[in-house]
């Protein structure tokens, strides 16, 4: 009875072998056409296939974008550092250039300078709330400033020295003047003689100085240049401070007062001159004197 088994199994096995190679003879063959267990298998097989990859290939797609986003902002923070390199080194140009500009200029201003000798400084502090009346310049008493010198730039006057230590000064600038800190000056008028007045402060709103003392039948016009006159014994002569911009008569209509433009700007400066008025040129006077000599 075992034997008997034993030799069922066999033969089963054999069939089916048989059977197998059959199978896979059929299947090797050329043909045009699959059979329908085979379209169904193949069919099974692809939609299988096809529900696997689908999740799959979602999963992939979301991970390689994550990975492009992480590349994305990782080369977005290089190219913002690169980027903040190239302004800072645009804005380092810019200054460079603007200080090599005001330096030519305060040089060239320097050798047209012959009636006097100007001290050369650097402004190193203005205080956030003095920011429109003074200044701190790197010269004192040993580089010969004094007090009540005049201060300029290459482009015309912007203030005083108010006070001296040993190194360093204070400036008060002429937007910080009012009428105790006056300017004798000279009005130039073409062919005319010129008209004399007194900065006498600075008007805030409109941000001009105010030029007081004209006589009511002078007649100014815009554009008229003014000048420092020297008549004060404080500041020397011939230092451009600012053109007419309007002229008004005053409360009483007995004089006129005139809103200047300054040629300088009061609020960007960064190298300046101080004018030693001991080197200033002889009086006319003097002069007088000379020639009757």
């Amino acid at each position: 009875m075992p034997s008997f088994f034993r030799r069922k199994r066999l033969m089963t096995v054999l069939i089916g072998f048989v059977i197998l190679v059959v199978l896979i003879g059929f299947s090797m063959r050329d043909r045009s056409e699959l059979t329908i267990p085979e379209k169904f298998i193949q069919d099974t097989v692809g939609w299988a296939q096809t529900i696997f990859h689908s999740p799959v290939q979602l999963v992939t797609n979301t991970a390689n974008n994550i990975q492009d986003m992480f590349n994305v902002y990782e080369q977005n923070e290089v190219l913002k550092a690169r980027l903040a390199e190239y302004k800072g080194l645009i804005q380092e140009n810019q200054q460079l250039k603007k200080d090599n500009e005001e330096l030519r200029a305060t040089i060239d201003k320097t050798n047209s300078l012959s009636d006097y000798t100007p001290i050369h400084a650097t402004v190193i502090a203005r205080s956030s709330e003095r920011w429109f009346k003074q200044m701190t310049i790197n010269r004192g008493e040993e580089h010969g400033i004094e007090k009540d010198m005049a201060v300029i730039t290459s482009e015309g006057m912007v203030g005083k020295i108010k006070s001296v230590s040993a190194f360093h000064s204070t400036v008060q600038l002429l937007s910080g003047f009012d009428r105790s800190n006056k300017i004798s000056s000279w009005v130039l008028r073409e062919d005319k003689e010129n008209a004399f007045g007194l900065i006498e402060g600075y008007d805030m709103e409109s941000g001009k100085l105010l030029l007081g003392g004209i006589k009511q039948d002078v007649e100014l016009n815009k554009g008229d240049v003014v000048i420092s006159s020297g008549l004060g014994g404080v500041f020397t002569k011939n230092l451009r401070i600012g053109k007419i911009d309007e002229v008004v008569n005053d409360q009483f209509g007995l004089t006129k007062t005139a809103y200047v433009e300054p040629f300088a700007d009061l609020f960007d400066i960064n190298h300046v001159m101080v004018v030693d008025r001991k080197m200033d040129t002889i009086t006319d006077e003097e002069q007088n004197g000379e020639e009757e000599q």
